[in-house]
């Protein structure tokens, strides 16, 4: 089988013309390609007028054939033999495990990569033991519409906390930038597929899932981890860490285990840590118990709504509406005179700006899409980076102190009653507080309270964001759009620490104990989440069926 990459065809083509192209690449005849399959599928859409499909292929040939092709076009890059991107387990536990003074390995957090820290081990024959703080997936939903419909908030279970982490609340984008050579990903997204996820994500350069089908694939992914051995507990925060030996960054202690807020206390020399951002309470226990953390650069922000109308016309022209290219995204980024970087981040396209908070008084801003991505407004969060140095110094927590400080304000200008603090883009650009809306209606739930969103954050981090969105403006037309609406804030983009680890994915100064996923500083998303998992999974396994 050989990958052919780099094939372009207009929007509208054919199977036939797809086949076609094939041959022609190739040079053979149509009737020698016996089988194509898409491995990945993206769109060019420069010229509005003549969108472009980008196809990686495999393509089956006759044996002999594919030699000689392959010998006729060694020197070219769009032609190789199709590299093998099945994953293999690297180790796998005896019938009978545990025994012998064996230990279940522990991890604390179902979020994506938790899920699937915990598959890997459980599919090796581990039998991790899962402890969430939130409730599973169901409850976990009445739970966070208890804050958007009836402004109740539950500290426990919530957009952040409980099955699914905070994946489960989100477009369920599925594209990563981290380099992943042994194809780990498309690991994260076959078991997606097995669980119930649409296969298209398999091929599609830019997948998502959607908030409903999460919440049943992740039902679905538990359920296999019960099957294979594994334990899955909700409402079981973990209250103390147990550790032996020094807190010294670079002369290591050793977890032996935990005690959960019920008091009941497990043993175990592995731990996997992937608790997620928002784990704050966690990341103080930590820190008290002599953990190494670091404080990391993160951004802060407002989230900015538009017609998604206005996104697919300024992407896509008059191929606007086309069912493969479905709703317009986009992706921004300026660097400001004041040497802050303004970016877009996690936009989502036909959805709704979501109340993310987990503490009570405090308003924080997140977006979600279903998978038909067919809500009136398109939403993104723009946001300005911040760095420990110059905007948080002090010590390994102070990100969360700034966090909780930016929170506390947005909810006393929405009105203290979770109603997020919003204003008209082109009264912001103007520095007027906004008194009432325009042609673009407010998703965020429970509601709104207008006003002037110059005192929600930092005077630089103003001065950015007006100097930034007349330029993306440009890239985007329409994006400065007097009507279009920002609603305050958003800090959570990322993890403010990161627990650092060692090259056997090990806690600096605490062997067993392994920090993992976008809460630990090591992922940035539902899929880098999930490879991350996955990598930290195989060295617990390692570690552990190295003692056998």
């Amino acid at each position: 089988m050989l990958r052919l990459n780099d094939l372009k065809l207009p929007l509208n083509h054919s199977d036939q013309d797809l086949t076609d192209a094939v041959a022609r690449v190739l040079e053979v005849a149509v009737d020698d390609v016996q089988q194509l399959s898409v491995f990945k599928r993206s769109y060019d859409a420069r010229k509005k007028s003549n969108i472009l499909l980008i196809y990686q292929l495999d393509v089956t040939l006759k044996s002999l054939l594919e030699e000689r092709l392959l010998e006729r076009f060694s020197q070219q890059l769009n032609l190789r033999k199709s590299p093998n991107s099945s994953y293999h387990l690297i180790a796998r536990a005896e019938p009978g495990f545990p025994a012998n003074n064996q230990q279940r390995p522990i991890i604390i957090g179902f979020g994506p990569c938790g899920i699937l820290a915990a598959l890997l081990l459980a599919q090796m024959g581990l039998k991790p033991i899962v402890l969430e703080r939130g409730q599973d997936v169901r409850q976990r939903t009445q739970d966070t519409w208890g804050l958007w419909r009836q402004r109740k908030l539950n500290t426990e279970s919530n957009v952040q906390f409980g099955e699914g982490g905070a994946g489960t609340f989100s477009d369920g984008k599925l594209y990563s930038q981290v380099k992943d050579k042994r194809f780990l990903g498309r690991k994260v997204l076959t078991e997606f597929v097995k669980a119930g996820a649409p296969e298209e994500i398999m091929f599609v350069s830019k997948p998502h899932i959607g908030t409903f089908k999460l919440v049943k694939m992740v039902e679905n992914i538990r359920a296999e981890i019960v099957r294979l051995g594994g334990e899955v507990r909700f409402d079981q925060k973990v209250e103390q860490l147990h550790r032996e030996g020094s807190t010294q960054k670079g002369k290591q202690g050793q977890v032996t285990g935990l005690t959960l807020s019920s008091g009941e206390q497990l043993s175990s020399q592995h731990i996997v840590l992937a608790i997620g951002h928002s784990a704050r309470d966690t990341f103080q226990m930590l820190l008290d118990q002599g953990v190494y953390i670091e404080p990391k650069p993160f951004s802060i922000g407002f989230r900015i709504e538009h017609p998604q109308s206005v996104i697919d016309t300024a992407r896509f022209g008059d191929n606007a509406g086309h069912p493969i290219l479905g709703a317009a995204d986009y992706k921004l980024v300026h660097h400001c005179k004041n040497k802050r970087s303004v970016y877009s981040f996690c936009m989502c396209p036909g959805g709704t700006v979501v109340a993310a908070t987990s503490e009570a008084g405090r308003v924080v801003t997140n977006g979600m899409s279903q998978y038909s991505r067919n809500e009136r407004n398109a939403n993104s969060a723009i946001v300005v980076g911040i760095e420990p140095e110059q905007d948080y110094p002090g010590h390994a927590l102070a990100g969360i102190d700034l966090q909780r400080e930016l929170e506390r304000l947005a909810f006393e200008l929405g009105g203290e009653n979770y109603n997020a603090p919003a204003q008209l883009l082109g009264d912001f650009l103007r520095n007027k507080p906004s008194t009432e809306l325009a042609s673009v209606t407010p998703s965020y739930q429970p509601g709104v309270t207008l006003g002037d969103l110059s005192k929600a954050l930092p005077a630089f981090a103003i001065t950015a964001l007006r100097e930034a969105i007349p330029v993306f403006d440009k890239k985007i037309n329409g994006f400065a759009m007097d009507d279009a609406v920002l609603t305050g804030i958003e800090t959570r983009t990322s993890s403010p620490i990161c627990i650092k680890r060692d090259k056997d994915f090990q806690n600096l100064n605490t062997k067993g104990l392994y920090p993992a996923g976008e809460g630990a500083g090591y992922a940035g998303g539902i899929l880098s989440a999930g490879i991350d998992g996955i990598k930290v999974a195989e060295a617990v396994a390692l570690s552990i069926l190295g003692e056998q």
